[in-house]
């Protein structure tokens, strides 16, 4: 690719809409395309694949787009800020399929480019461009969730290496994931400042997850077990007793992550169809109250999708994301629900499927789906906690008393 100055966005636009169709595999222009589901995470399950979404992937890897602001030494693709959102709306306006997903990419990539020494970026930030590596994140425990730092994961300095022992849970995809980001408490007479953050091969002896069945049928999220699980000392990031630092930052990334999925081209707020139309194939139309809520609720997502743009212009012009990232997550994970609940009331009758010949797959979805968005006011940070960012952060309100 010719190397085009930082203005010169209309020629980089032709120039990234022939790569792309180039690089695009036949296979996949075809939507009914069938292609492993976990393809797009990538990961070592993968390694030697031919699977047509993993071709996909190393295209675009190699050029560096799956990171596109990434700094070229690292994998990534080097683009200004300008040139990233060209990229993304020539993905979008060719409706090609998302390259990779990623933790490594939307949380870890970002803080390991602040915090992390010039051996740890160099050695694990490759590897997440090209998707070699599936993370997940090890954060929340059973007696620590809100109060993060209530963690008791307990990583002790065995002089060579770190022992970590305790668990985990809601730990997204461990069962599959093949590193974890973690926080472990390395000093146990002080709460934030007693934390670590470190990197953990989850093929480690000692390390076992359980998956966790949701309401929705579902299983994304686990329990997950370390049981004198050794980590080597290379594997903390940035200061020992630093992690409180890393984990907030982390979060912010999280969340404009979380909250992107709302975003232009974004699939969360609108993933089983256009309310209005819905309610009109199922004789529901008719109620004026119903019609009013679904207009109240496309009306706030678009107002939200004008947000979530805006910050993220600010993100990429300035340091990353702000404390407005939880003002998003919170208004984010409240019109989905809203949303997921008009669609149930729309349905009528149909709204009650879970299974069976009586019900179509989109009603089943729809009833699912409304389950699953039970979880967005609570994954990410939940809505409470969210809350009070916004009250400190953004607003400056003093502690209660």
């Amino acid at each position: 690719m010719a190397d085009f100055g930082a203005t010169d966005l209309d020629a980089f636009a032709k120039e990234v809409r022939s790569e792309l169709e180039a690089m695009y595999p036949a296979e996949l222009r075809d939507p009914k395309a069938k292609t492993d589901p976990e393809a797009v995470w990538g990961g070592r399950a993968f390694e030697g694949s031919t699977d047509p979404q993993i071709v996909w992937l190393q295209r675009m890897a190699a050029k560096g787009w799956t990171a596109p602001t990434w700094p070229k030494e690292y994998g990534g693709g080097g683009l200004t800020a300008a040139q990233a959102r060209v990229l993304d709306r020539e993905l979008a306006a060719g409706k090609y399929r998302t390259p990779l997903a990623s933790f490594g990419v939307w949380m870890l990539g970002p803080v390991l480019l602040e915090y992390a020494n010039e051996e740890q970026k160099k050695e694990h930030l490759p590897k997440i461009v090209e998707g070699k590596i599936r993370w997940c994140q090890g954060y929340s425990e059973p007696g620590a969730g809100s109060d993060l730092a209530g963690l008791q994961t307990r990583c002790e300095d065995k002089g060579d290496h770190w022992l970590i022992n305790g668990s985990k849970i809601w730990t997204s995809y461990a069962d599959k994931a093949d590193w974890c980001f973690c926080l472990v408490r390395t000093d146990t007479s002080k709460k934030h400042e007693g934390i670590s953050f470190v990197l953990i091969d989850m093929a480690s002896a000692g390390i076992e997850t359980r998956p966790i069945q949701l309401i929705s049928g579902e299983s994304p999220f686990c329990e997950t077990f370390f049981t004198d699980v050794k980590v080597p000392k290379g594997n903390l990031v940035g200061r020992l007793n630093g992690g409180w630092e890393i984990a907030k930052r982390l979060l912010q990334y999280e969340r404009q992550n979380i909250s992107a999925g709302f975003g232009e081209g974004g699939s969360a707020g609108g993933a089983s169809g256009d309310l209005a139309t819905i309610a009109k194939q199922y004789g529901a139309a008719d109620d004026q109250d119903l019609r009013r809520r679904i207009t109240e609720n496309k009306m706030n997502f678009a107002a939200l999708r004008q947000t979530i743009a805006r910050s993220a212009a600010e993100s990429r012009a300035g340091n990353g994301p702000s404390a407005t990232t939880s003002i998003i997550k919170y208004a984010a994970a409240e019109f989905a629900k809203e949303r997921s609940e008009l669609m149930v009331e729309a349905l009528g009758h149909q709204g009650l499927g879970w299974e069976g010949d009586g019900f179509q797959g989109s009603e089943v979805m729809a009833v699912r789906g409304w389950l699953r968005t039970k979880a967005n006011s609570i994954e990410g940070g939940t809505s409470e906690v969210n809350l009070n960012v916004i009250a400190k952060r953004v607003l400056g309100l003093p502690d209660p008393k």
